[in-house]
């Protein structure tokens, strides 16, 4: 029996040794580290070289409709593999063998921007929730109703099986003329970055991602693939950086989007200092740095820098990078802590929890939540005696946008909605009766006009306009005879790759102003009333003409639900009560910015990269630390309307002002009673400025450090708001110590309704000066700035 055992023995071992060699060869994962049961470091040791660069590279872009020469060369191991969801901006690459699902990165900030319809499928879609722009959503000054708009966003982008949103986009308004200042929120940092956090803290508590954008200093389209801005670093830091600062303060996004442009002479995708000494170490970001797409120009300086994924990810880039590592020039230290991120980043994605997606989002839930936002963010610019039109009954509705109200803004911030209300809808959904024939002839034309126009350059682009209709003054006349009222809006595009025009964007074109003029002049003869609709994503001027107006209502681009919520303001079923987060200037040349915006021509690009590359320019902020508000007020140049400003349909009074101390130690409480002293119940945004000290550095006239909006009102109902201002809000920076100090001296606490219509003062006395923190000395230009100072 003994010899019987030990006669089988090899044959044993022998089926073994061939079960074991067997499953290897077939790719077996019983021995291998899995991600989620083994830590990232065994992960990290099991990952071929190849894997680990594929991790760090994107899985390339299928958009459709982009011109083929716009589709990058993809690599081979991308070949073949459907898209998860089509349309979306981008993927990473899966390592199966480990565990290692690939996740879905999609646009954007406004809403969920993916393929409506799939091949030739229209019997199901996948549309999503056109949500208000980034200006209209800074105008509502609510960090809750934002958050509540995030949560939308995040369940619709949960629910079509995406994984990371790229959003929200928070670059500071520099300039009027900014192509994406409909994306961004505010001129001040404070606002910008409590919008954004709201929107992270909405859209990440579905379990997604965010990706807030573009780090940093991203302020043109003009050339912005090989923008060099040469920018102060005080001015970086209390504006430029200081947005995002505010937003890692008050979230935790799970990634950031390093921008297209150079700091002062360095790419912001390869820019060490500003991706690892500020973000990481000043600022404790924990997450993933992503690219913008096709940002950057050295793939391994890249990783150096720490920004941990490209996208949306080529073949020579991960050539470079095999290269690199292969050589010993990219340690490979540096590309497992490239990895490492992007697997943290994976191992929280609904994808790797095996999330099983709807793709049926209450999209008309969403619909009303965006209908609120874009009420509450509407900003009631002139009302002398006309809103709310409680009398009105017909309407004679003029301008194109009347009856082709925009949405949004156009590129990754535009969303393929499945319908869109028009204020002539919208009008009459509210029971008012909108003059038939002259509407008649606004469709007529502009379905004609539409036609024989050219299609934009690619599906980013903005779109091209159709000039206004010409009204002339027979018909004016006669409709003014036949309704109660007019109601003129005005539309203004913007979009990616291109800034705005000062002749036809910022300012009124010649059709607009002659209609306007006509259609002014035929109601006001006859003792009618006209109201202006501005249906814009950025500033324009409006000195010149707000004098014919009775009525203007900054409507912003409010979404799918814009003509519903228009109405709503104009017949009173919502009370307005937006006020501006940006200026708007009596003329462009008021701002210190316009006189070299957008920049210069540095070298002509002859071999351009695809997807519009461009020429290398550059900028100077000559003005420094004064943007907005801060220069307006600081020199006493009058604007058109201030930061801050905001009409209602009722009033509010502000008093018992009262401070903890008089005498700042650590920090110090605010309160302030807002009393509703009108007819009609309403919210207010009640903001709070601070001046500070200025005898160690110029400093702006005053700073906005905190804002609240109450509940809504009833008449002569109050609510008492609390502000708590710590030892940082006095802190400015100064450049020649390399350190946030708050200085000594009177400190004045400003309460109000705008920056320029202050309420109520109280001071309080810092009887020894502060440093909160050194810095060390990094992101510094080239060469010394002369910059704007008082």
């Amino acid at each position: 029996m003994k010899l019987k055992f030990l006669y089988i023995v090899p044959f044993i071992l022998i089926i073994i040794f061939s079960f074991k060699k067997n499953s290897e060869d077939n790719g077996s994962d019983e021995n291998l580290p899995q991600l989620g049961k083994n830590s990232i470091d065994e992960i990290l040791q099991a990952l071929t070289v190849e894997e680990k660069v594929n991790l760090v590279t994107g899985m390339g872009m299928f958009i459709p409709g982009l011109p083929d020469g716009m589709i990058p060369e993809m690599d081979s191991t991308d070949a073949g593999i459907a898209e998860k969801i089509l349309g979306s901006a981008g993927r990473t690459h899966a390592v199966s063998r480990l565990g290692i699902p690939s996740i879905t990165l999609s646009d954007g900030p406004a809403g969920v921007r993916i393929s409506p319809i799939r091949g030739n499928d229209s019997a199901r879609t996948y549309y999503a929730t056109a949500f208000p722009i980034g200006t209209l959503v800074a105008s509502t000054w609510d960090t809750d109703l934002v958050q509540v708009m995030g949560v939308a966003i995040g369940n619709e982008a949960k629910e079509y099986g995406v994984d990371v949103l790229l959003g929200p986009a928070m670059n500071i308004h520099r300039n009027s003329l900014a192509g994406r200042n409909f994306e961004y929120y505010s001129e001040d940092p404070l606002v910008s970055g409590s919008m954004a956090a709201a929107i992270v803290n909405g859209v990440q508590s579905n379990g997604i991602g965010t990706s807030i954008k573009h780090f940093a200093a991203n302020n043109h389209e003009f050339n912005r693939f090989r923008m060099n801005v040469k920018v102060s670093e005080r001015a970086l830091r209390e504006i430029y950086l200081k947005n995002f600062q505010v937003a890692l303060q008050k979230s935790e996004p799970w990634t950031i989007m390093s921008s297209y442009n150079m700091i002062n002479g360095t790419y912001t995708s390869q820019n060490k200092p500003l991706l690892n000494t500020y973000l990481r170490h000043e600022s404790k970001f924990k997450g993933l740095v992503m690219t913008d797409w096709f940002a950057g120009k050295n793939a391994v300086e890249q990783m150096e820098a720490g920004n941990d994924l490209l996208m949306p990810g080529t073949k020579a880039q991960k050539i470079s990078i095999i290269e690199a590592v292969k050589t010993g020039k990219l340690p490979m230290k540096q590309l497992d802590e490239n990895v490492k991120h992007v697997l943290e980043l994976v191992l929280k994605s609904p994808t790797f929890k095996g999330y099983k997606y709807s793709e049926t989002p209450n999209l008309k839930q969403h619909a009303k939540i965006s209908r609120q936002v874009a009420s509450e963010g509407m900003v009631l610019l002139k009302n002398e005696g006309v809103l709310p039109m409680t009398t009105v009954k017909k309407v004679a509705l003029f301008g194109n946008n009347s009856y082709e109200l925009i949405a949004g803004g156009t590129g990754s911030g535009d969303v393929n909605k499945s319908y869109m209300i028009s204020l002539d809808k919208g009008l009459e959904n509210a029971n008012y009766t909108v003059h038939a024939n002259l509407a008649a002839s606004y469709k007529h034309y502009y379905k004609e006009s539409k036609a024989k126009l050219p299609p934009p350059a690619s599906p980013f682009h903005p779109h091209t306009v159709v000039p206004e209709m010409y009204v002339d003054v027979a018909l004016a006349q006669k409709m003014a005879l036949e309704n109660d009222i007019a109601v003129f809006t005005i539309g203004k595009h913007s979009g990616e790759f291109v800034d705005r025009t000062l002749d036809t964007d910022f300012n009124l074109t010649s059709s607009e102003k002659v209609t306007f003029e006509t259609v002014s002049k035929a109601f006001q003869a006859q003792g009618k009333k006209v109201v202006v609709v501005l249906n814009i994503g950025g500033v324009l001027e409006t000195a010149s003409w707000n004098d014919k107006a009775d009525a203007i209502l900054l409507a912003w681009q409010g979404g799918l639900e814009s003509g519903n919520a228009i109405a709503d303001i104009l017949k009173g079923n919502v009370n307005p009560s937006g006020k501006l987060a940006t200026t708007f200037p009596v003329a462009y040349t008021d701002e210190p910015s316009s006189k070299n915006y957008p920049g210069t021509v540095t070298e002509v690009i002859s071999n351009k990269m695809l997807l519009a590359d461009t020429d290398a320019a550059e900028v100077t902020y000559e003005e420094g630390i004064y943007v907005g508000y801060r220069y307006f007020n600081t020199f006493k140049v009058k604007p058109s309307y201030a930061f801050g400003y905001g009409l209602s349909y009722t009033t509010f009074i502000y008093d018992n002002l009262k401070l903890s101390s008089k005498a700042f130690k650590d920090n110090l409480k605010v309160t302030i009673t807002v009393t509703n002293s009108g007819k009609v119940a309403g919210k207010e945004i009640v903001q709070l400025y601070l001046s500070a000290p200025s005898s160690q550095l110029n400093k702006p006239e005053s700073e906005l450090k905190a804002f609240g909006k109450t509940k809504l009102l009833q008449p002569n109902e109050s609510q008492t708001l609390t502000f708590n201002i710590s030892t940082a809000d006095l802190a400015s920076f100064n450049p020649a110590k390399s350190a946030w100090i708050a200085d000594a001296g009177i400190y004045t606490i400003k309460i109000g309704s705008s920056s320029l219509d202050i309420k109520n003062k109280a001071f309080f006395t810092l009887q020894k000066s502060q440093q909160l923190y050194k810095t060390p000395k990094i992101l510094l230009p080239q060469k010394g700035i002369k910059e704007l100072s008082k």
